[in-house]
């Protein structure tokens, strides 16, 4: 029998009882070697320095000359005066303000209720229908979509003509409907919305829809076919089985459209020139523009867009903070 030899310690053993001894883990600066280290940094450099160029720069004037007196004369050389948050008491104090605010969140929540529920009817039909037809929905709301939103305006606002639009013509015609006869669909500022809510959600639906049947066709069809089998029709099956699959598509398409729908301009523009009254349609970016563009009132103007901008900063913090957390599931 032989014995161990004194003062020299056993060799460690991979297994101590019926525990696994865990491997040390590595240093940090290892792991940091691993992961890349500055190279990923690096590479980002270029487009933060784009991003910078084209956007913080113009970001950061616009602040400054949100607190300034910024108006025709500064335009051609004269010194702008600093005048502190004075600009931004004058807006918050504005009740025109409070006005166009109101109507443009409310004009943005309809547009983008609408177009959630067209667009998603939309991409469940597309997952019904034959390639052939599934084709030819595709190439018509690529139309739409393709097309100039002033050039949309425009049409629509040929379809409503006054004198000549077939909406007229057909209500009259078809309907009997003789109070539509040479009918202004752009004076009443109800009708006016109206019709810019139809160009905005023509619009918007195909990249809704388009992006919804991409997830849709992710969803597996074992799960669609167990849900059909124990019994869920339709709009339970959508409700419990493919709206938790698509719950983060969801998420981002509405944000988006809130943030496209808030920030709305050419539309309103164009249809205000056709026949609109700017005093009663105006929202958010038209009334930028004609305060500071048409008004003279830089300064002004600078306040406003800068409360629209922190408007829209918090829905997208509220949506990176949704995305972290469907991250850390």
């Amino acid at each position: 029998m032989t014995t161990p030899v004194t003062g020299q310690a056993p060799a460690p053993s991979a297994v101590e009882g019926e525990r696994l001894l865990a491997p040390e883990p590595a240093p940090k600066s290892r792991q940091r070697r691993r992961r890349g280290g500055f190279t990923p940094y690096a590479l980002l450099i270029p487009s933060i320095v784009t991003l910078a160029a084209i956007v913080g720069w113009p970001l950061v004037q616009l602040i400054i000359t949100s607190f300034q007196t910024f108006g025709r004369a500064q335009v051609f050389g004269a010194p702008p005066e600093f005048i502190g948050f004075a600009n931004y008491t004058k807006v918050l104090s504005d009740p025109a303000f409070w006005q166009v605010l109101g109507r443009t969140i409310l004009f943005a929540a309809a547009c983008v209720i609408i177009t959630m529920v067209l667009g998603t009817l939309i991409a469940l039909m597309m997952t019904r229908l034959n390639k052939f037809f599934r084709g030819l929905l595709a190439v018509g709301l690529l139309l739409a979509w393709a097309m100039p939103a002033l050039t949309a305006t425009i049409v629509w606002g040929w379809v409503f003509d006054t004198d000549y639009g077939i909406v007229n013509h057909i209500l009259v015609n078809l309907f009997s409907l003789d109070e539509f006869q040479q009918h202004s669909w752009l004076i009443n500022p109800l009708s006016f919305f109206f019709v810019a809510g139809i160009i905005i959600v023509w619009g918007a639906v195909p990249f809704v829809a388009f992006t919804l049947y991409a997830g849709l066709t992710q969803v597996p069809d074992e799960v669609l076919e167990a849900a059909q089998l124990d019994g869920a029709g339709g709009v339970k099956r959508f409700r419990f089985v493919i709206f938790p699959y698509l719950k983060p598509i969801f998420l981002v398409t509405t944000i988006l459209q809130i943030i496209w729908d808030l920030r709305v301009f050419t539309q309103i523009f164009a249809l205000q020139d056709i026949g609109g009254i700017r005093e009663q349609t105006n929202t958010l970016g038209v009334y930028i523009y004609q305060v500071s563009i048409a008004g003279g009132e830089f300064g002004l103007g600078g306040a406003i867009a800068v409360i629209t901008v922190i408007i829209l900063m918090v829905i997208s913090l509220y949506y990176v903070r949704q995305n972290i957390k469907q991250e850390d599931l």
